[in-house]
């Protein structure tokens, strides 16, 4: 029954208008009252932030925001995966033979998520990692690895929330919530980078269309909280054990290793 209301009542609030109302408040300096509540909900750690909160007149402007140059440090060692976004660690695991992978106690389609048979083979036996962006979170994307851009495209409509209770109660959020993929071939093998669309608001925008990726470089950004899928070739990735379930990362920060 749970699961059932859930499901029901996000139906009827997820669709195009509601959407849209969403999208053209958070862009309108009508937004602009909310940001002081927003700052202090959240927490928002200014110091490292490019502007003041005053500068920003707009929500949207302040979820995509930039951080200060040096704010973070990228690990440049060559075969470390770096976090590409601030998110909360959600899972990891394996991609089962059956194409699947089970996360929070739900079975999610790789076959489904992908929509390309021909780039889902490549990761057949390998790795995924799972990690959750929260509307407090800096909202860029940044490349895990220096490598090149094999294929981008993008798949899905709708979008259910990817929180925990997402998770737990949605109906193939990861593998059915609107999303941009980019697959990179790096040193090592190849990866691909799923970001999955936030509830209402279907926003990720690219920006950068470079071929060639540095690590740590920016890819996109999310105009509201999300997620990141990461998926790795069989045999291609080893986890950072210093890690832990539902502990925070910051982007730049080492995910794993590459092998």
């Amino acid at each position: 029954m749970k699961t059932f209301l859930y499901r029901f009542f996000i139906f009827l609030t997820n669709h195009k208008a509601s959407s849209m109302m969403l999208m053209k408040f958070s862009q309108s300096k009508l937004s602009r009252a909310i940001i002081p509540s927003y700052d202090k909900l959240y927490k928002l750690n200014w110091e490292e932030v490019e502007r003041n909160r005053s500068d920003f007149e707009t929500l949207h402007d302040l979820f995509t925001r930039q951080l200060k140059e040096g704010a973070r440090q990228i690990n440049q060692e060559t075969n470390t995966v770096v976090s590409p976004v601030d998110a909360v660690y959600e899972d990891y695991g394996d991609i089962q033979s059956d194409r699947n992978i089970l996360v929070k106690g739900k079975v999610y389609s790789i076959q489904e998520m992908l929509g390309d048979n021909a780039a889902l083979e490549k990761y057949i036996g390998g790795k995924y990692m799972i990690l959750y962006l929260s509307p407090s979170h800096y909202h860029r994307i940044h490349s895990p690895v220096d490598g090149e851009v094999v294929k981008r495209w993008s798949l899905g409509k709708l979008s259910y929330p990817v929180n925990k209770l997402g998770l737990k109660y949605g109906k193939s959020t990861l593998s059915k919530n609107f999303r941009v993929i980019t697959e990179i071939k790096h040193a090592f093998g190849y990866l691909s980078v799923v970001k999955v669309g936030a509830m209402f608001v279907n926003s990720i925008e690219i920006t950068n269309d470079s071929d060639k990726l540095q690590k740590g470089e920016e890819l996109a950004y999310f105009s509201f909280g999300s997620t990141v899928v990461l998926l790795f070739e069989k045999n291609t990735f080893e986890i950072n054990e210093e890690l832990q379930a539902s502990s925070q990362v910051k982007y730049g920060e080492v995910l794993g290793f590459l092998k």
